[in-house]
């Protein structure tokens, strides 16, 4: 039964650890920032990556309370930024689409920050660990890795799906202009070859 509750715990963790993921719109010549007060010495993480939408890029950059530059990145698909808090106070990440004219973006954007607490009270005490809870830091691990993997699947299938209707709908243009192209050949042949009978009908009647 402590066995359960300690799993049903590790998942909570995980889940908990995850909570500030999200996808937003970031439409053409716009900026969109999103804020955080954060104490000082305090570790933060940051991913993005443009799922949909011209090029796959975007410009990124994160600021500190004194609008100092720590990160920032031009035109790019993905990547990925750690730093330490020098100060407390609210740090900024911002994301720019003011280079696109007429193409908006997704972007994916997961924003950690501060250290994971211990899994059980108990660990905090400067011993070795028991057999459980070795057992339960090892699943909390692979637990990470799994909701790592389904994170990175889940931001793959919205890539591609993206890019397979894009494909979709310049495939049925080009089909609809295809077949406008051969009603307009097959109409002018049409035109064409009247014309050639209509000339020679003409010719005869001027010989009689």
């Amino acid at each position: 039964m402590r066995l359960l509750s300690v799993l049903l715990h590790l998942l909570f963790q995980i889940f908990v650890a995850f909570a500030t993921e999200l996808t937003f719109e970031l439409p053409d010549n716009e900026k969109q920032c999103f804020y955080e007060d954060l104490e000082k010495d305090v570790k933060f993480d940051i991913d993005y990556q443009v799922i949909s939408g011209g090029n796959y890029d975007v410009d990124c950059f994160v600021t500190d309370p004194l609008d100092n530059i720590l990160y920032t990145e031009n035109r790019k698909q993905y990547d990925s930024f750690s730093h330490t808090t020098a100060m407390k106070g609210v740090y900024k990440v911002c994301f720019s689409n003011e280079f696109s004219t007429f193409s908006h973006k997704s972007i994916y954007l997961d924003f950690r920050h501060g250290d994971e607490d211990p899994l059980l009270p108990s660990m905090t005490r400067a011993t070795a660990l028991t057999q459980l809870e070795s057992t339960c830091v090892s699943i909390h691990e692979i637990l990470k890795v799994v909701a790592e993997s389904q994170t990175w699947y889940r931001l793959r299938e919205a890539h591609d799906r993206t890019r397979a209707d894009q494909l979709l709908e310049r495939v049925t243009f080009w089909s609809i202009g295809e077949t406008i192209l051969l009603f307009i050949i097959g109409i002018g042949q049409v035109m064409l070859l009247r014309s050639f009978f209509s000339d020679k009908k003409g010719s005869v009647a001027a010989m009689t």
